[in-house]
């Protein structure tokens, strides 16, 4: 069976596309969700029945706080060292007499990676353990939405008083009573960012209108960050906060006569530090931070002190709720820390632990199938039937030893079974999908190195693979393999402890993909048996190459391989722009250098040379490129006329061709001032933030009507006249419809009164794109199926990619409206002055297209991080939020230079009549090729950096990019092998 090269890429980059889609399921694992949070909680399960008729229990509010205040003090990388070794007993002595003889109960709380600070704060309030899909779900939306423990005590009129790092405010808005955040970017601030904090301590701890207060201090943290835990700096660091602790702890114990409920404090950490001074990761140092309750509620320390027991950092969320008489979060997993309560009564202490035990119940049910199988639930009906049977002995009034030895017993029952509950229910989302992740890696690379392999038949002059069904041995290693894969599945599925996505697919699903990995797998086995066997054969008429590597290939090869390689750091990932950026700036100097070879070190009288030059300029008439060749007649003016002309027109295009780079490079430089992007110089004003600014809006007016009749001008010369008048309309509609939601003015328009949605103009609009579309679509049809006309082809796809440059300058805010000019300008330059001179294979024309198409990217003002999407894009023309078009909008809007970069290539290639009929398939498996290498490689380092410290904030949103520009290319190569029909059949003919 004969396969087309377009067709292996369109075909290898949908199965890429699946296993990028497998591993991403992995790699952002579902975390477990109770149902939404509604109105103000309500009353709690009640007390456990007494077995048999007679008396019942009648305890079913949640139980009264214990606590009259609460003082949360949280301390930033604070390493559980810091205060339960050498450094605390050195320079926190308050601390350290409290917890040796104070009224406290000391912990090590272990925090789950990714130990970085806002997942860590979610953890705290929540109970829940973050996975990295909740950085997706809540990029555009920072407030936490999940049920949360700040949430439950603003619900219950309690008055929450917050300052410290900012992420609180943007988590919690509008939750706090008074606040006050502080920035935590500055890391070489380590005094300034803590006295922000400290500066209202004496004001607030006088007051008396106040609940909770919470204070984050953070410059231990950036002290670690910039110097290590090791540093001088630390030392008096931690004396500060000692001190700080001690004044609170002073105020609090102060104000208690007055109450008829006494206070608490608590000391903990997010997370800790390294060795080195980073976090993020799940070393001891970074995971170990320690957990202090003080309170005058707790009997005074006596005897030795003993090693602090190790509990889950999100255990504090379901304590601090029981200790203010609040409902536990729901989607919480952690367990109440019981010597906290341990001063309450039996009947209390059973009530406390049967809430907890029934809320991680409820969640187990909500989230797993076979819930009632699971050891904890077992364990959690046993423990509360031995409850009933306590409560029933405790109502009839038997005080003896049996009562307290039988709730003991429950007591133990229930924190074995809090316990295993938790861990069942933290296992889901505290550990990465790695069998998900690994199947779809191992079809991703797969599918990779078959296009590698590949490459030689692909880019040959046919442009077709002999791809053999049903040879013997790999028929036989086919199945082979499928039973080792299927033997695999079953092993993982059967003994894994955690759930996966992969083994929750149906067993027919999962052989199939299990037969996909084996048929690319024969088939990449196939690929190089086929290439060793070439090689031995000998070779009939050895033909020597002429052809060798220019300065633009060897560009274009370390280009990529620099590019691929620059994605395992951080910083390069968010300043990724500037890569691409120099790479199109270095390929116009190399292209530079070979138009002035072509045109100034080749001898002029080369018949060969003439010949090509001849044919390179097809568009300037035919005229002689020798200088030395016979004129006409001097009698004949006429013709001497043409002549000269002629070499004139030529002359003019030689110089243009050559200035062309230079005006390239001046258009990209132009482009980089209009929009600041990326981490570090994202802060900076630009272009586009002067020409937004109220003051310079005619400015803006101007530009952006200036923008619109030079895309109408570059777009227009190959349309048919009816897609001509509507593309004008289109641009006219563009323009009604910014000056209508109030962006630019017309010039009679003096004042914004009239300012509306734009609905009508938009939809205007789209009326246009889809009449510019639907007619080249026509053209393409009638091409494909009536007549194989390459001029009607051609016209067709420039009038499809019109009409999306038409949608584009919707959707784009009008200062972006000049980055389409200059995509449309730099096409123009490189089709005339450049590919055709230098007379570009398909291979090199699509990897330019692809660096641009990259560069344009950026060029738009997005980045590698979500923020940057323009949501807005998804609203033009819409009434309210419809699903299917908003997101449509939004990923066209953002890809909008790729995307065009794309369709222009597909129209290059099929415009260029005299070129191998090839050329498009080379184009498409060029595209994808390149697409696949950055994508591959990308997934193997997130793998491997799963637990670096910028994976949630740099390496995940890029990771996301990269997926969705897998499936985008996916389906533009699906559009090149549908418009390579006739070129297919001229390759067979």
């Amino acid at each position: 069976m004969r396969l087309r090269a377009g067709v292996l890429a369109a075909g290898c980059l949908l199965l890429q596309a699946m296993g990028v889609a497998i591993f991403l399921r992995g790699f952002f694992p579902t975390a477990v969700r109770a149902r939404p949070r509604g109105g103000p909680p309500g009353d709690g399960p009640a007390e456990p029945a007494p077995p048999g008729s007679g008396a019942v229990s009648n305890w079913s509010a949640v139980p009264p706080p214990l606590f009259r205040r609460v003082v949360l003090v949280l301390i930033d990388a604070l390493r559980q060292d810091f205060v339960f070794g050498p450094k605390g007993k050195q320079f926190m002595p308050y601390a350290t007499q409290v917890i040796e003889k104070g009224t406290s109960y000391s912990f090590v709380a272990e925090a789950k990676p990714p130990t970085v600070t806002m997942p860590r704060i979610k953890a705290l309030m929540t109970g829940s353990i973050p996975g990295f899909i909740d950085v997706v779900v809540n990029l555009n939306s920072p407030a936490l939405l999940d049920d949360n423990l700040i949430w439950q005590a603003k619900t219950a009129g309690k008055r929450i008083i917050f300052y410290g790092d900012d992420t609180w405010v943007k988590l919690f808005p509008k939750h706090f009573v008074e606040y006050d955040g502080t920035t935590s970017f500055f890391v070489s601030d380590f005094t300034e960012v803590d006295d922000n904090v400290t500066r209202h301590l004496d004001r607030v701890l006088k007051r008396e209108d106040w609940d909770l207060l919470i204070l984050h201090y953070l410059g231990l943290d950036h002290i670690g960050h910039v110097t290590g835990p090791n540093s001088p700096l630390v030392g008096p660091k931690l004396r500060e906060m000692d001190n700080i602790l001690k004044k609170i702890h002073i105020s609090l114990l102060s104000k208690e006569g007055e109450a008829s409920l006494p206070s608490l404090l608590v000391v903990c950490g997010d997370h800790g530090m390294s060795e080195t001074g980073s976090h993020g990761g799940s070393s001891e140092g970074e995971v170990h931070t320690p957990l202090l309750f003080i309170s005058s509620a707790f009997e005074k320390r006596s005897g030795p002190l003993t090693q602090p027991e190790l509990v889950q950092q999100t255990d504090l969320a379901s304590t601090l709720a029981v200790g203010l008489g609040l409902p536990i979060s729901r989607n919480s997993v952690g367990t109440l820390i019981l010597p906290v309560v341990g001063g309450k009564t039996m009947r209390e202490q059973l009530r406390f632990l049967h809430l907890n035990g029934f809320q991680l119940s409820r969640l187990l049910e909500e989230n797993t199938p076979a819930y009632e199988k699971d050891p904890g639930y077992e364990q959690f009906k046993i423990a509360e039937k031995s409850h009933g049977n306590w409560i029933k002995l405790y109502l009839e009034g038997n005080n003896s030893e049996i009562l307290m030895n039988l709730g003991k017993k429950v007591l133990k029952q229930y924190l074995e079974a809090l316990k295993t509950l938790s861990a069942s229910l933290s296992k889901q989302v505290a550990q990465y999908d790695m069998y998900s992740m690994m199947v779809g890696t191992v079809i991703v690379m797969e599918v990779l190195v078959l296009l590698l392999l590949s490459v030689p038949k692909a880019l040959s002059s046919r442009a077709e693979f002999e791809v053999p069904l049903s040879p013997s041995l790999f028929s036989l290693l086919f199945y082979l393999m499928c039973l080792v894969l299927c033997a695999v599945h079953v092993i993982v599925c059967t003994s894994a402890e955690s759930l996966c996505y992969f083994c929750s697919m149906s067993w027919l699903t999962a052989l199939g993909v299990m037969m996909l990995i084996s048929a690319l797998m024969c088939g990449i086995l196939s690929a190089i048996g086929k290439i060793l066997e070439n090689s031995r054969l000998p070779v009939k008429n050895p033909v020597v190459s002429s052809s060798s590597w220019s300065e633009v290939d060897v560009l274009m090869l370390a280009g990529t391989i620099g590019h691929v390689l620059s994605l395992g750091a951080s910083s390069f990932i968010e300043e990724e722009h500037q890569t691409w950026y120099f790479l199109i700036n270095t390929l116009c100097l190399a292209l530079c250098q070979e138009l002035c070879r072509n045109y100034f070190l080749l001898k002029e009288c080369d018949p060969q040379h003439g010949i090509s030059l001849k044919q390179n300029f097809d568009s300037i008439g035919e005229a002689s490129d020798c200088k030395s060749i016979d004129v006409p007649a001097p009698g004949n003016s006429k013709l001497d006329k043409v002549a000269s002309s002629a070499e004139f027109i030529k002359g003019s295009d030689k110089w243009i061709s050559l200035a062309s780079p230079w005006i390239i490079l001046i258009c990209c430089r132009l482009l980089r001032s209009l929009n600041q992007t990326g981490v570090q110089w994202a802060h900076r004003p630009d272009f586009g933030h002067w020409l937004t600014s109220s003051e310079h809006k005619s400015e803006l007016s101007f530009l952006a009507a200036v923008s619109l009749v030079m895309i109408f001008f570059l777009v227009q010369r190959r349309c048919s006249l009816v897609s001509k008048i509507a593309m004008a309309l289109g641009l006219l509609g563009v323009y009604s419809y910014r000056a209508a939601i109030g962006n630019v003015v017309f010039p009679w328009q003096h004042d914004s009164k009239d300012i509306s949605k734009g609905i009508t103009e938009a939809r205007f609009v789209y009326v246009f794109v889809l009449g510019i579309v639907f007619t080249g679509t026509k053209d393409l049809l009638k091409s494909q199926v009536i007549s194989a006309d390459s001029s009607v082809k051609s016209t067709g796809l420039w009038e499809v990619y019109s009409g999306l440059v038409l949608l584009a300058a919707l959707l784009f805010r009008p200062h972006n409206l000049p980055v389409l000019v200059f995509c449309l300008l730099i096409q123009t330059m490189m089709t005339k002055y450049i590919w055709r001179p230098l007379k570009c294979d398909a291979a090199q024309i699509t990897i330019m297209h692809y660096w641009f198409g990259q560069a344009f990217f950026y060029f738009q003002g997005n980045s590698n991080g979500i923020a940057t999407v323009d949501v807005s894009a998804g609203f033009v023309g819409l009434e309210s939020y419809v699903e299917i078009p908003a997101i449509f909008l939004t990923a066209f809007a953002t890809y909008a230079g790729p995307l065009l970069w794309a369709i222009h290539l597909l129209c290059y290639l099929s415009s260029e009549v005299s070129r191998n009929a090839a050329a498009v398939g080379h184009g498409c498996f060029c595209y994808a090729l390149m697409r696949s290498i950055p994508v591959a490689v990308y997934i193997l380092l997130v793998t491997g950096l799963r637990y670096h410290l910028f994976i949630w904030s740099v390496f995940s949103p890029k990771l996301l990019y990269e997926g969705v520009h897998v499936f985008i290319t996916a389906a533009i190569c699906l559009f090149f092998t549908a418009m390579d029909q006739n070129h297919s059949q001229k390759v067979q003919d």
